[in-house]
């Protein structure tokens, strides 16, 4: 990229709708815009000269990292960049150092529907032609409408993920292939497991009641036959940040001090004082709490344990009441 095109890409980039999460809006200054499309810029033409030793890839979600690491280790160099499990995703700030990863990258995958959004907006500043974006929006044919992002809770995405990331490492060097082809049939056969406890979870305790702060985890329970009580219009004023109605928010308290569920399904990553005395609620009548994630919680786990941790929680919350509010590796 020539030093003009630098400067025609900063002075014409919109920085002022870069957003980071789906339905929340922080905004960002022009000058702070520009230095991180410049740093990228620049990133991106100092790799251009050097042919990496591997294929440079990132997980905008580090669940997409996961899943690209089964697939691609060793032959994959793989960043993942929204890691922190205890900070909220929909507030991420982007950087320089990020802005310069993701124009270097061979393979970027991120989730869409505005869940990442600044990362559209890095990828468009900074072309590359060699460059393979796999939004899983796009992918799963889902139209921008959709209510619910968090597209890694349901058990029909990650297969088809996983799939379109073995053709994208494959044809930079379709030697590799069949080594790609080989770790995404292990992926599959992976998941087998948590595949098997939804199914039993619903064949066990099907149209099991349940309240949740936000639409986090809601379609594996939809896949586990879960009864969600809480009504959606509140789990989506909570996931973008706006007030619920009162009404919605009696009705939710309700369904604790009446015991109208039998577990409170709780995102972990985004609290304010209204969850919290959600929280407090369901612990006053004895209702049994299963926390849940955005991001996958680290160290220790992998996608598909994660999935299964979150699965046999549900269980234990059912079956014995008890809480997992916090997810610990081998447990």
């Amino acid at each position: 990229m020539k030093v003009a095109d630098v400067v025609r890409v900063v002075r014409t980039l919109e920085c002022s709708s870069l957003h980071a999460g789906h339905g929340r809006r922080p905004q960002m200054g022009r000058s702070l815009c520009s230095l991180l499309v410049a740093a990228a810029v620049t990133s991106h033409a100092t790799v251009a000269l050097a042919t990496p030793a591997v294929i440079k890839a990132i997980g905008v979600e580090n669940e997409y990292a996961d899943v690209i690491i089964q697939i691609g280790a060793p032959y994959v160099q793989v960043t993942a960049i929204e890691t922190d499990p205890n900070t909220d995703p929909h507030t991420f700030e982007v950087n320089p150092k990020i802005a310069g990863e993701i124009a270097a990258a061979d393979l970027v995958v991120k989730n869409g529907v505005g869940y990442d959004a600044w990362a559209d907006k890095i990828i468009a500043a900074v072309p590359n032609g060699k460059r393979k974006v796999l939004d899983v929006q796009h992918l799963l044919g889902l139209p921008d409408s959709t209510p619910n992002p968090h597209f890694w809770y349901d058990p029909k995405t990650m297969p088809a993920v996983a799939k379109q990331i073995t053709a994208d490492l494959s044809a930079p060097d379709p030697t590799q292939a069949s080594y790609f082809q080989a770790n995404a049939k292990k992926f599959d056969a992976s998941l087998k497991p948590w595949l098997a406890a939804i199914a039993a979870f619903k064949a066990h305790h099907p149209g099991s009641p349940m309240a949740v702060t936000e639409p986090v985890a809601d379609y594996m329970l939809a896949a586990a036959g879960i009864d969600i009580q809480t009504p959606y219009s509140m789990q989506a004023a909570i996931m973008n940040g706006t007030d619920p109605s009162p009404q919605d928010v009696m009705k939710q308290n309700a369904l604790f001090t009446d015991r109208k569920v039998k577990v409170f399904v709780y995102n972990q990553q985004v609290t304010d004082t209204l969850t919290q005395s959600f929280l407090a609620l369901a612990k006053k009548n004895g209702i049994p709490v299963v926390g849940v994630y955005e991001t996958m919680p680290t160290p220790g786990f992998t996608y598909q344990s994660w999935m299964a941790a979150e699965v046999n929680s549900l269980n234990k919350a059912v079956t014995g009441k008890i809480s997992t509010e916090v997810l610990h590796a081998g447990k």
